[in-house]
C-alpha cells in the first residue's frame, strides 16, 4: 500500500498516477479517502478531547465531594459524556474501516518509464530473441499435437474435476519435471535459494501480497478454513517475512520457489484459454527478491535476465514488452512481460517481471535496520518474476519444435532429465 503520509501531504502525486492509469473508479475512491480520512482524524480528536474532559470533570467531582460542595451539575455534565464518546467511537471505527479498505486498494505509484496506454494492446515491445521456426507444412496448435500423441487426457480430467484440468501422460509428464529441473539448476547457479513453500495461506497474509478485492475471484478458498490455495509461490515467499525487521547485512534475500499453482481464471472473457495455456492447476518456478530500496531497479534487470536465460537455453523464440499504464495492475511500479511465440504467429505471455518497490512491504510490515538492535529505518523493496511456468513452456516446445510427422523434438538442454530426444506417438491406455 502507499504511504498514508504521501496521500495526505501530496495527493496530487496519487491523482496524477491514477489519471495515467485511466482508472476513474480508483480516482473517485481516492477522493473519498481524502475526505473520510480527514473526518476520521477530526472525530478521533473529538473523542480524545471528550476523554480528557471526562477525566478533568471526574477530578473536579472528587474535589467537590471531598470539600463538601455541590457536585450535582458536574455529575450531570459527566453523565452525558460516555454516550457522546460511544457514538463518536462508532463513527470513528466505521470511518477507519472504510479508509483502510480504500487505502489497501489504491495502486502503487508507477515508475516514470512506464509507457502510457489504455490496455495490453498498447504495451511496448522492447526486444525479441531468436527467430520463429519455419515449417514446410501447416503447423498445429499444442492441444491438437498433444491429443494426437496421446500425451494428455482432457475428458477423464473433466469428468473428475471439470474443465481446465488435464491428465499429463507419459513423456509429457516427464517433460514437465525436466523443465522444473532445468529451472532449479539455472536459479541455483545464480545464487538463489530453492524454496518449497506452503501451498495454502491465511487471509491476513494474502491481503499483504495482493488486493483480494481484485484477486479473490481467481483464488480457491478452503471451505470452513481461513486458508486459500496459492496462485503462485511468490505470495507465500514474500509473506514469509511479514512483521519482520531484517538486518541490512542479511539483504538481499533471493529465493526461487517451486510449487503447483491454483487459479480459477480458465475461461476468462477475452483471454486465450486453449489447452495448457490457462489451467486451473500448473507447476511453476518463481523468483523473488527482498532488497534495499536503492537496489530494486538493479535487481529488476537481474531477474529479467534469469528468466530470459531459461528460455534461451530451451531455444524458444520470445519477445519482451514494457507494460503500459493501463495494464500494469495494482502492485507493480514497473513491469515487463515475456511473451513466447506460438504457431498461429502470435506472441502470448509466458511470465511477468515486477518491481513492487515498498508497496507489498508496507502491507506486510516488512522493514530493515542498520544492525541488530537498531530501530527500523524503512521498508524493504520486493520484486517477483515468473521464472518458468512449465505448462506454457511445454506449450511452446510442442508448437515450436513440432515436426512434419507430428512428433516433437526435445531441446537438448533437457535430455539429461528426460532420457529421450523426441516425443512420438505412444500406445497409452
Amino acid at each position: 500500500m502507499l504511504d498514508i503520509k504521501l496521500m495526505r501531504e501530496q495527493p496530487e502525486i496519487v491523482r496524477a498516477d491514477l489519471k495515467k492509469r485511466q482508472d476513474d473508479k480508483k480516482l473517485k475512491m481516492f477522493e473519498e479517502l481524502l475526505v473520510k480520512d480527514k473526518l476520521y482524524r477530526e472525530k478521533l480528536q473529538q473523542v480524545e478531547k471528550l476523554k480528557q474532559s471526562r477525566n478533568s470533570i471526574s477530578k473536579e467531582i472528587a474535589e467537590l465531594k471531598k470539600s463538601g460542595g455541590d457536585a450535582d451539575a458536574k455529575l450531570k455534565e459527566a453523565g452525558d459524556i460516555p454516550m457522546q464518546i460511544k457514538q463518536l467511537e462508532e463513527e470513528v471505527n466505521e470511518l477507519k474501516k472504510r479508509c483502510w479498505t480504500i487505502h489497501m486498494s489504491i495502486p502503487n505509484i508507477l515508475h516514470e518509464s512506464v509507457p502510457y496506454g489504455k490496455d495490453d494492446s498498447e504495451n511496448v515491445e522492447i526486444k525479441q530473441w531468436g527467430t520463429a521456426p519455419k515449417f514446410d507444412f501447416e503447423p498445429k496448435d499444442h492441444l491438437t499435437l498433444a491429443l494426437d500423441l496421446g500425451l494428455i487426457d482432457r475428458d477423464r480430467a473433466s469428468k473428475i474435476a471439470g474443465a481446465g484440468f488435464f491428465y499429463l501422460k507419459g513423456k509429457l509428464a516427464v517433460l514437465d519435471y525436466a523443465i522444473l529441473m532445468l529451472g532449479i539448476e539455472h536459479m541455483q547457479s545464480k545464487g538463489f535459494t530453492l524454496i518449497e513453500p506452503p501451498f495454502m495461506m491465511n487471509r491476513k497474509a494474502y491481503e499483504g501480497v495482493t488486493d483480494l478485492a481484485d484477486f479473490e475471484d481467481v483464488m480457491y478458498k478452503v471451505e470452513g478454513e481461513d486458508l486459500y490455495l496459492i496462485a503462485t509461490s511468490e505470495h507465500p515467499m514474500i509473506a514469509a517475512h511479514m512483521n519482520e525487521v531484517i538486518n541490512k547485512k542479511d539483504l538481499p534475500i533471493t529465493w526461487c520457489g517451486i510449487s503447483p499453482c491454483f487459479r480459477k481464471e480458465v475461461g476468462a472473457h477475452g483471454k486465450y484459454t486453449k489447452g495448457l495455456y490457462r489451467m486451473h492447476q500448473f507447476n511453476k518456478i518463481e523468483q523473488i527478491v527482498l532488497c534495499l530500496p536503492e537496489q530494486s531497479y538493479d535487481f529488476l534487470k537481474v531477474i529479467q535476465e534469469n528468466a530470459e536465460g531459461i528460455l534461451q537455453k530451451l531455444g524458444l523464440h520470445y519477445r519482451v514488452v514494457n507494460i503500459c499504464t493501463g495494464d500494469a495492475g495494482i502492485i507493480a511500479a514497473k513491469k515487463f512481460d515475456i511473451e513466447v511465440w506460438m504457431a498461429d504467429g502470435k506472441f502470448r505471455e509466458i511470465g511477468s517481471n515486477s518491481n513492487c518497490t515498498d508497496y507489498q512491504a508496507r502491507r506486510l510490515n516488512i522493514k530493515y535496520r542498520e544492525k541488530e538492535g537498531a530501530p527500523a529505518v524503512g521498508h524493504v523493496h520486493t520484486l517477483n518474476d515468473t521464472c518458468i511456468p512449465t505448462s506454457r513452456a511445454m506449450l511452446a516446445i510442442l508448437e515450436q519444435y513440432q515436426q512434419k510427422d507430428g512428433s516433437i523434438k526435445i531441446p537438448e538442454v533437457l535430455w539429461k532429465w528426460t532420457g529421450f530426444k523426441v516425443i512420438e506417438k505412444e500406445e497409452l491406455k
